[in-house]
């Protein structure tokens, strides 16, 4: 008996989620994390692949807003909850369940596919590249000393019960997304998962605590985090784990950071998927005591080059031909003249000859700004066919700003 693919159905939804966490170890989330998963899956673009009674593979996608370049909010797939289970590995289904599902994004006529690698070598032969990254640090507080820029002190800190300050917090977030590409626009319900706050999930920390930041009145950031207690014989050394921290102006993000510095009892703060340009990087007096290691994050796949390269902006004036190889989803490939500026962009068809050549991968990974085409092409994966559109094209495909995901999904 072979296999079925097909769209899940709402009375299918525990066997198919059962079988993506089995994918994933099998350690079962907590009742209200699975919960909240059940609303917030979307069923009629959810596909599962059965061999008779058993789901033997998954593959979701939201429906997204990404901010891209220039701070338009193109749709985009965020393609979620892929497993296959270990029964049936090698047998083509997570080949079928891609092509079943690019097919599909196309059909809904979204022209960019994201999303989230739990082993990096998996997606890029289905033309997904590695757009984004974000640091973990772990800060020695006891050490490292923040300077502070002024109207710190004007800003006031209060503590707040994470669920009812999360209205407030949602909409410092959604007034942050359109300034900075690989962010995305949260859709309702999805609040519901920053205060999610189970204890198997805490690793031995307090709760998630919340402070609000305001100025005359109004809320210009937020940090939520936990403590986590610990003592040796000379004394305290908890540790602070930030889970997120926002704020609208340099004044709240250092009164934020300054707070987390200083809470008593500890002597380091753990973070995790921050932007690799975050403002505190330069107020910290020691950074190489602040252990940062950076780590891939967001996946891009352009699932229609036309549509997605018009969509964005280009910080510097491109006219430059692109022959693009995509065996994946072979409407992409060929040759295509992109030209466009800080105002807008064009991305047609065309026979001239081509100025660069790349794989669909290697542009999916230039898209937001991120990863340079001059550095892909130092590694030879982009080639220069024209002297000196390497260059003109890599200014053109950057951001002043680091593209950053927040969150996974």
């Amino acid at each position: 008996m072979g296999t079925e693919m097909r769209v899940l159905r709402r009375d299918e939804w525990d066997e198919w989620y059962d079988s993506l966490i089995r994918g994933f170890g099998g350690v079962p989330e907590a009742a209200e994390e699975r919960a909240v998963f059940r609303d917030l899956t979307e069923i009629d673009r959810s596909l599962g692949v059965w061999d008779g009674d058993a789901c033997v593979g998954t593959a979701g996608a939201f429906r997204f807003r990404l901010t891209v370049p220039g701070g338009a909010p193109v749709p985009a797939a965020g393609v979620t909850m892929v497993s296959v289970a270990a029964t049936h590995r090698r047998r083509g289904v997570l080949r079928s369940l891609m092509r079943r599902q690019l097919d599909d994004v196309r059909s809904w006529g979204e022209p960019l596919a994201v999303l989230t690698a739990s082993e990096p070598a998996i997606y890029g032969r289905f033309g997904y590249g590695a757009a984004t990254r974000h640091v973990n640090a772990r800060i020695d507080t006891d050490r490292v000393r923040l300077t502070v820029p002024p109207g710190t002190d004007d800003v006031r800190l209060r503590y707040a019960a994470p669920a009812d300050a999360l209205e407030a917090c949602e909409a410092v977030y959604a007034r942050l997304v359109s300034g900075r590409p690989g962010m995305v626009a949260r859709n309702p319900g999805w609040e519901r998962l920053w205060v999610l706050d189970p204890e198997s999930g805490r690793d031995g920390a307090s709760p998630l605590q919340c402070v609000v930041a305001e100025r005359d009145g109004e809320v210009v950031g937020y940090a939520r985090f936990r403590v986590k207690a610990d003592w040796e014989p000379a004394g305290p050394k908890g540790t602070v784990v930030a889970q997120d921290v926002e704020a609208l102006d340099p004044a709240a993000h250092a009164a934020l950071w300054r707070f987390l510095f200083d809470i008593d009892l500890t002597s380091a703060i753990d973070t995790r998927r921050r932007p690799v340009d975050e403002p505190w990087h330069h107020l910290v007096s020691d950074i190489r005591r602040c252990s940062l290691l950076v780590r891939d994050s967001l996946y891009v796949r352009l699932v229609e080059v036309g549509a997605a390269l018009r969509a964005r902006t280009y910080q510097a004036p491109v006219d430059v031909v692109l022959e693009v190889e995509d065996a994946f989803c072979p409407w992409n490939a060929g040759r295509w003249r992109l030209t466009g500026d800080a105002k807008g962009a064009s991305c047609e068809r065309t026979e001239d000859a081509a100025d660069l050549a790349l794989s669909v991968r290697e542009l999916g990974a230039a898209y937001l700004g991120g990863v340079s085409l001059a550095a892909l092409g130092a590694a030879g994966l982009v080639r220069e066919l024209r002297q000196g559109a390497l260059a003109e094209a890599a200014l053109g495909f950057g951001s002043a700003v680091a593209p950053w995901l927040p969150h996974g999904f």
